[in-house]
């Protein structure tokens, strides 16, 4: 196989090709300031950042993807890439077993249910549980909530932190706020969150929800086709987010009724065939009996669909006694 390489070694914005001092303050004046941002940008951004073509943007791209080694791979460096996957606990031993051990990072991890069924409560343990150490299911971590739908809520992350034995006042700077009001603004969010993920040491993006603005600013069939050009694109850079970035982003997403269901439960996930395709891993949320919840892994790369319970307490998402 043919090595795909640059013509020098490529270690800081100035060595790609076309970017000189001028060029590179643009660069990092719109946010782009490693190799790293720059490789999950599309060439349309970057042109748009730097005043220079389309085609020049994407040479600088592919240079940059090239110095990180983005590209054709061999499956055994593929394999070695996987051993440095890292997963976050969410407090629930059951849950953590179907997902292969917990919330992994490289990854989309999406959880879809009715209102009240924990998808914001997993959200806001993860964000908790993502500052832990490594030894207690953590990743050291500093987690970055986008809150979609105005239900973040800091006095809980205050009652989950105090229940695992850390500093509320410290794990409530360790999570990065964000209030998306509509859909663009969510986007333009997680396009911006590549300088805060770099330099605040991010290891987990929370998206609570991620249809929801869609939902609302795209309704009726003959704008499906734009809502779902333009959730496709927020997937993809949040998916590209979590694989160059070694970080877990996890999704809530709302659901609806299928109309055509006569059989079977007819509650299904908002966002049609691109949410079935891009997130790693898809958890469907629903009540149980005597106030436990009930998560069933629907799809996955290679884990085997299974259900397990859990429980919400005032200390967090718990197992059942």
């Amino acid at each position: 196989m043919q090595k795909i390489s640059t013509d020098k070694k490529v270690t800081t914005l100035t060595d790609l090709p076309g970017v000189g001092p001028a060029t590179a303050e643009k660069l990092i004046g719109s946010g782009y300031k490693s190799l790293e941002a720059i490789a999950i940008a599309t060439p349309t951004e970057l042109a748009a950042a730097t005043g220079i073509s389309e085609k020049a943007a994407q040479k600088i791209i592919i240079a940059a993807r090239n110095a990180l080694q983005i590209g054709f791979k061999t499956a055994d460096i593929i394999y070695e890439q996987r051993l440095k996957v890292n997963r976050i606990t969410t407090g629930s031993r059951n849950l953590d077993r179907i997902l292969g051990g917990g919330v992994e990072t490289q990854s989309i991890t999406e959880v879809f249910g009715e209102f009240g069924s924990g998808k914001t409560q997993l959200a806001h343990q993860l964000s908790v549980n993502v500052q832990l150490p490594i030894e207690a299911g953590g990743l050291n971590g500093k987690a970055l909530y986008v809150d979609c739908e105005g239900t973040f809520r800091p006095e809980r992350i205050v009652s989950m932190a105090k229940a695992l034995g850390l500093d509320s006042k410290e794990t409530l700077k360790n999570i990065i706020f964000a209030r998306a009001y509509n859909s663009d603004h969510q986007m333009l969010i997680i396009e911006q969150a590549k300088d805060i993920i770099e330099t605040e040491n991010v290891k987990l993006v929370v998206v609570d929800s991620v249809t929801g603005h869609f939902r609302a600013e795209y309704p009726g069939r003959e704008s499906l086709a734009e809502r779902q050009q333009k959730l496709n694109r927020h997937l993809h850079a949040l998916a590209r987010l979590a694989d160059i970035f070694n970080l877990a982003v996890f999704i809530t997403n709302q659901v609806m009724s299928r109309p055509d269901a006569f059989f079977g439960d007819p509650t299904q996930a908002v966002g049609g065939h691109v949410l079935f395709h891009v997130p790693g891993a898809r958890i469907y949320l629903r009540k149980g009996k005597g106030g436990t919840r009930i998560a069933r892994l629907v799809d996955s790369p290679y884990l085997p669909q299974a259900e397990a319970i859990f429980i919400i307490k005032e200390e967090g998402v718990r197992d059942p006694e």
